[in-house]
């Protein structure tokens, strides 16, 4: 396995660190890509040398970056310099946010003196919409641009990616105001049963790219936490809809 160092320019922000690693990985033998935002030095771990017209050809799409010519092979990763944090620290905002919602949905959901599972999860469900666009819309634009890199629709079609955030924000209203229970759910699974494909794809694959359901206030990567969060949400809405 070879380690090649690169220094790619045109990187200014974090939508961009993350584009680049989604060009990069899809080039065959590619194994895994590390690229530094603030220096712009890019670590590509592959299965042999790769050279450097593939990588150039890989940007041509992409004028706004380039790669420079210079690298160098170094037989292991060790030099490879990433922050290793636990795996509650990681996903420690996304946790604390189903903790919350899941904690107002229990205390509705026993408004009436028993348990009702069905305002348990009409109550979560909004919550989980209305929190969760609010983040992607603090910025729009950086959401758009991690999100394509491995939504389906968003890969093919960029608007995808700034009308999603605002369908959230409906189902989440649509959720909380009771509105047409059967037409909310099931909008519900369609959307949540396509975003699920490309994570899928992501997890699977190994694909190292940042997870967008935050939008662009945390870095948290694609993992399986990704895959019962929508997993989660497709769940709820069949049963809600075998309940109607």
């Amino acid at each position: 396995m070879f380690t090649q160092i690169y220094q790619v320019t045109g990187i200014t922000c974090e939508a961009c660190q993350y584009k680049v690693n989604h060009i990069l990985s899809k080039i065959e033998g590619v194994i895994n890509v590390v690229v530094d935002l603030s220096s712009g030095k890019t670590y590509l771990s592959t299965e042999k040398e790769i050279s450097l017209e593939i990588l150039q050809k890989a940007f041509e799409p992409h004028q706004k970056y380039k790669i420079q010519e210079n690298f160098i092979n170094i037989p292991t990763k060790d030099e490879i310099l990433t922050e290793k944090k636990s795996w509650f620290l990681t996903y420690q905002p996304i946790l604390l946010i189903f903790g919350y919602i899941f904690l107002v949905s229990i205390l509705v959901s026993f408004s009436s003196g028993f348990f009702n599972l069905m305002l348990f999860m009409q109550v979560f469900m909004g919550g989980f919409f209305i929190v969760f666009s609010f983040f992607k819309m603090l910025n729009l634009k950086s959401f758009a641009e991690s999100y394509m890199m491995y939504d389906v629709v968003a890969y093919r079609w960029k608007t995808w990616g700034f009308i999603y955030p605002f369908l959230e924000l409906s189902i989440g209203i649509a959720f909380i105001v009771h509105f047409n229970p059967f037409i909310t759910n099931l909008i519900t699974l369609l959307v949540m049963s396509v975003s699920i494909i490309g994570v899928l794809e992501s997890v699977f694959n190994h694909k190292k790219i940042r997870c967008a359901c935050l939008g662009s206030v945390f870095n948290l990567p694609m993992s399986t936490i990704t895959i019962i969060e929508d997993g989660l949400m497709i769940l709820m809405s069949v049963i809600m809809l075998i309940q109607i």
